[in-house]
């Protein structure tokens, strides 16, 4: 089974909610963090824990590899044994490292993180300089089942200063970009009929959400900007097709709910099942 079809299949069974493991050291509770003096050993740990309490109750998990790549070595060693970890409890699992670039550096990247200790089921990649940059990639999705998150508009409020302009034909440039990606999308179909090019799309602009679904209608969203950035669970509804084609990412969210108790940080890892739960729960209401 290829990697979108799993993804389809855990949104299917298990509901939208992508868990970003964006760890921070001082993410930790203290008692917790104590039993755990080194950083390597503490963001491995506590992301296992938030892993064993959320695994049914979500489609997949999301690992930014800034948060550990600003611990040097031994953050990314964190990074490699998290990602180790996933795959045993075999999870499905987006590499958030956001890379684009051309030819062999490309082809590089491709092998880093579909290959090796840093193997991911899906990578997100920046279209920036051309879709020859996505090239390297396309034998892993083919032969692999591996799949790409690529951005497409953003969430942030810097998305306008680039992704909103106009072009020569009228279009924005963010719509131009989910256009090729979806006519590049269409050779690598899985069969749930969703694309293993996948788009970023944020969800903070809701006014836009039905074009863009019609659009791009094979294409599968990872889709931030729910909750701290104003996207409300209505509006990702707006995104999905049949109730299917995207997973809502939550990092701080779910990773600090336990600072939302009084007695949170005894057990941070029930705090995060729960927040997992209440916003599985909010987006499918609106179904």
């Amino acid at each position: 089974m290829s990697n979108i079809d799993r993804l389809y299949a855990n949104v299917a069974k298990s509901g939208h909610v992508c868990v970003g493991l964006d760890t921070d050291i001082s993410y930790l509770p203290e008692p917790f963090a104590l039993k755990f003096p080194n950083i390597e050993d503490g963001l491995v740990e506590f992301n296992k824990a938030l892993i064993d309490s959320t695994l049914d109750v979500c489609a997949c998990y999301k690992v930014q590899i800034a948060y550990y790549e600003a611990y040097g070595m031994a953050g990314l060693r964190a990074y490699a044994r998290t990602l180790a970890y996933l795959r045993e409890k075999n999870a499905v699992v987006i590499a958030d490292i956001k890379r684009g670039d051309i030819a062999k550096t490309a082809e590089m990247y491709a092998k880093a993180h579909f290959t090796g200790e840093f193997e991911a089921d899906f990578i997100t990649l920046s279209p920036y300089m051309g879709l020859d940059s996505l090239s390297p990639y396309l034998p892993y999705i083919k032969e692999n089942g591996k799949g790409v998150f690529v951005l497409i508009r953003t969430s942030n409020e810097g998305a306008k200063d680039i992704e909103y302009l106009p072009t020569e034909n009228g279009k924005r440039v963010y719509h131009v970009v989910g256009e090729k990606l979806q006519r590049l999308g269409k050779d690598y179909l899985g069969e749930c009929g969703y694309s293993a090019i996948g788009g970023v799309m944020g969800c903070t602009h809701p006014d836009e959400a039905a074009e863009i679904r019609q659009k791009l209608d094979t294409t599968f969203f990872l889709i931030p900007g729910y909750g701290a950035q104003g996207g409300k669970a209505e509006d990702i509804a707006k995104y999905l097709r049949n109730g299917n084609g995207g997973v809502v990412n939550s990092s701080r969210g779910i990773l600090l709910a336990w600072r939302k108790q009084d007695d949170g940080a005894s057990h941070f890892a029930d705090c995060a099942r729960a927040e997992a739960i209440r916003m599985r729960d909010d987006i499918r209401q609106y179904l």
